[in-house]
């Protein structure tokens, strides 16, 4: 299996100090800052890429379940929000927020929300990010 790669430079200090990152694909180079990281300033942060990562494993991810368990999504789509808070030692990622809402005909409603939550526990990033409470919020659509 292929080992991935991402980069990141930072210059200076925390809150007037500036940074890159760069996925090692080529597909992405974008700066971040403070003010992108902890507030609205312009730029990235780590926690948007992580959201990004977590929601394209999921939906891929709740694919493969479903197909499994034969059954075939028209589409799914997930958003991840990601919440970082102030604790005593620092920052802290608390909370991911998954909500996904997929088109696949049909399957019923209690079987929909199974697969959806046996997807959350296998998706390889939400095992990764095991020590962040990770909610879920499925929704099918037709």
């Amino acid at each position: 299996m292929p080992v991935r790669k991402a980069e990141a430079q930072w210059e200076g200090t925390l809150s007037d100090g500036r940074g890159k990152m760069k996925l090692g694909s080529g597909s992405y180079e974008g700066a971040y800052s403070f003010a992108s990281r902890f507030g609205d300033g312009a730029g990235t942060n780590p926690e948007e890429l992580i959201g990004a990562a977590h929601a394209g494993c999921y939906s891929m991810a709740f694919s493969m379940f479903l197909e499994n368990a034969g059954f075939t999504p028209d589409h799914i789509r997930t958003t991840a929000r990601v919440h970082i808070d102030k604790v005593p030692d620092g920052f802290k990622i608390t909370t991911i927020e998954l909500d996904t809402e997929a088109k696949v005909r049909g399957i019923d409603e209690k079987r929909f929300l199974e697969l959806a939550e046996d997807t959350k526990k296998g998706c390889p990033v939400s095992q990764a990010l095991a020590g962040v409470e990770i909610r879920l919020k499925a929704k099918r659509i037709s």
